[in-house]
């Protein structure tokens, strides 16, 4: 299976999308905001990146940026998994180089599936 990152300053939520991704057979790293999962990106690939937007130290539209700069992480899909739904954010992280967007609280079943369809 796919190994991910998975990335939010919020460590119960990390845990719920850990939970998820390994119960489906998924390698998961994880990381509490977008500086410690851009030195995590760059010690080793992922296949996938799931990210909060609203994080301190570094932002998930902030740290898209930063991966998509890394000849490694042109093309992984970049999804994020936050609170914010509105147009401007999800425009924000679309032109930041995002793949797709889920808004929290995310149903397991939809990651899943959502994973499967960039994967």
């Amino acid at each position: 299976m796919a190994k991910i990152l998975a990335v939010d300053d919020s460590a119960s939520m990390r845990q719920m999308v850990s939970f998820t991704l390994k119960g489906a057979g998924h390698d998961v790293v994880e990381a509490c905001d977008g500086v410690e999962a851009l030195k995590l990106a760059k010690g080793g690939a992922v296949d996938l990146v799931i990210s909060d937007v609203n994080m301190p130290n570094m932002d998930g539209i902030a740290l898209i940026a930063e991966l998509r700069k890394l000849p490694s992480y042109k093309f992984v899909p970049i999804l994020m998994l936050t609170t914010e739904s509105s147009t401007g954010k999800k425009m924000q992280g679309k032109s930041a180089g995002a793949t797709g967007w889920i808004v929290k609280p995310f149903n397991p079943d939809q990651l899943l599936a959502t994973i499967k369809k960039v994967l």
